[in-house]
């Protein structure tokens, strides 16, 4: 379970302030996969990071009952200058995760050959994107994070990271930004709105689905 308790976020630029949360209370069960919905700049991707600890509210909370993970696929913060092998090593030690099971996972999942023992910064960025992915994957939390992630490499590859997704979404639960709908139909039980600063919470997927759409529509008509 993770609950929003108060949570406001503000950015202020040359003066101009921009709230993505205002004063959110909200709860996500546990086990159970949220689309996060919004139009471009609503604060998704913002919220996602408070939840995972990269970024601070304004104030609030962020309460939760179980592990969350780093933004799944997020690559940025390997060492470029450590291996890949080296940068899971460290990611064990930090999680308390078996090291050998680790490695293992993540060296077979990635498929980087030889590339797995050289520096990062050696990397292709679709490699850097299969290591990232390899490494959320090996790790067992209660809830995903997940922002447009999609899997790099060929059908093949592309099958073997969603059912592997999938099989750790039977005993987890996620909170899923993506632009697609057939996505977040297939991935997410239910969903939740983020429109100027205020959080929505719906139980079925569908109706959070037609109401970020009737936002949409109603964007759309002002606009013209």
């Amino acid at each position: 379970m993770i609950h929003l308790q108060n949570l406001c976020k503000t950015y202020t630029l040359n003066g101009r302030h921009k709230v993505v949360a205002d004063n959110i209370t909200a709860t996500f069960p546990s086990g159970v996969s949220v689309a996060l919905l919004g139009r471009n700049g609503a604060g998704k991707s913002s919220l996602l990071r408070m939840i995972s600890g990269a970024m601070l509210p304004s104030s609030g909370k962020i309460l939760s009952t179980g592990t969350i993970s780093w933004p799944v696929g997020f690559a940025g913060s390997f060492n470029s200058e450590l291996t890949g092998e080296q940068n899971c090593r460290f990611v064990a030690r930090v999680y308390g995760i078996d090291t050998d099971e680790l490695l293992y996972f993540v060296e077979d999942f990635a498929e980087l050959g030889d590339h797995f023992r050289l520096p990062v910064r050696t990397y292709s960025s679709g490699m850097r994107s299969r290591l990232a992915f390899g490494l959320s994957m090996a790790i067992p939390f209660d809830t995903y994070l997940v922002d447009e992630i999609s899997a790099v490499g060929d059908a093949a590859f592309k099958a073997k990271s969603n059912h592997v997704f999938k099989k750790r979404l039977a005993n987890a639960g996620a909170i899923v930004v993506a632009h697609s709908m057939s996505t977040l139909r297939t991935t997410c039980q239910s969903g939740a709105v983020l429109e100027q600063g205020k959080l929505a919470f719906y139980a079925d997927i569908e109706d959070a689905i037609a109401a970020h759409l009737d936002n949409m529509r109603k964007i759309k008509n002002t606009a013209s």
